[in-house]
């Protein structure tokens, strides 16, 4: 469902997916650079479905990129400061919720806000219990980060160059994080977005298989 939340005072809009059963563990979903598009609900609602109660705050407020062109301008153009702003609100607003369930949140986030899941997890590390990103590696003080990790890549990738991603892994596995990273041979960024042209159903089944395991195991 559509909702909004208040953020510094001023609404913004944001996605609340919940269980067949009425209450589950929290997840935070952080969108790609396209903004809160279709897809990103729909995948609130098929983790709704796995049991959670899940949350995906609007980093954009409002618009929605369809080209690469596009969602380039939007994310030059958005500021870091409100985006993280609403990230910690979106946080919050979830914990809070009398339908979550358990003692910690998981954060899952595509590319762009697969960087930023790693903010939060390692801004409030006592909150989360699993980090879950997809093609997007980021930088963070690792040390802080008390979620286990689990990192879905290509070995193709022309965003995401695997040399960083086994940088990242190497980062985290040094200062003792639970990772675990899955590469898919041959497959292109947005590989599990089912509305673009990159999507690969086989890689994005095996992906998603994973993920739930991870999350109803973590949280």
């Amino acid at each position: 469902m559509d909702i909004q939340i208040q953020v510094n005072n001023q609404p913004v809009n944001a996605y609340l997916a919940l269980p067949p059963a009425g209450k589950g563990p929290g997840v935070l979903l952080l969108h790609a650079w396209w903004g809160l598009k279709p897809f990103f609900k729909q995948v609130c609602d098929q983790l709704a479905e796995q049991g959670f109660v899940v949350l995906a705050p609007d980093l954009y407020h409002g618009p929605i990129a369809a080209t690469i062109d596009e969602a380039k301008a939007l994310m030059e153009a958005a500021d870091s400061q409100k985006m993280g702003e609403t990230i910690m609100t979106a946080k919050d607003f979830l914990l809070a919720h009398p339908a979550r369930t358990g003692e910690k949140l998981g954060v899952l986030g595509f590319s762009m806000g697969a960087g930023w899941s790693l903010m939060v997890a390692t801004r409030a590390p006592e909150q989360f219990g699993a980090v879950v990103a997809f093609y997007g590696a980021g930088e963070a003080d690792f040390c802080k980060l008390q979620a286990k990790y689990m990192g879905h890549f290509s070995d193709a990738d022309e965003w995401e160059p695997l040399k960083w991603v086994n940088w990242m892994a190497d980062a985290m596995k040094t200062a003792g994080v639970d990772t675990t990273i899955f590469i898919y041979p041959g497959v292109a960024h947005w590989f599990v977005e089912s509305d673009r042209p990159e999507y690969d159903p086989a890689a994005a089944k095996l992906a998603w298989e994973r993920t739930f395991a991870f999350l109803k195991e973590n949280l």
